[in-house]
């Protein structure tokens, strides 16, 4: 069962390009996670993103993980 991630990710057309980002922030969610593909830490991610709470990074995880599940059902 993934994290309701609704609160944690927008979308808004004139900021980083639509991408989803977290809470209105200028963080997407490619961000997040292209830090944490490279071996970076959540602890290491929050001290560099003090405005990023915990909550907002399983939220970035539990978005990508049903994102791929959408796309795995309509393949």
């Amino acid at each position: 069962m993934n994290l309701d991630y609704r609160d944690n990710i927008t979308f808004e057309p004139g900021k980083r390009s639509g991408k989803p980002c977290i809470r209105g922030l200028r963080i997407t969610v490619y961000d997040v996670l292209s830090y944490l593909a490279a071996g970076m830490s959540i602890d290491d991610l929050l001290n560099d993103f003090p405005e990023l709470p915990h909550t907002d990074v399983l939220a970035s995880l539990s978005f990508a993980a049903e994102r791929e599940r959408v796309m795995l059902m309509a393949a």
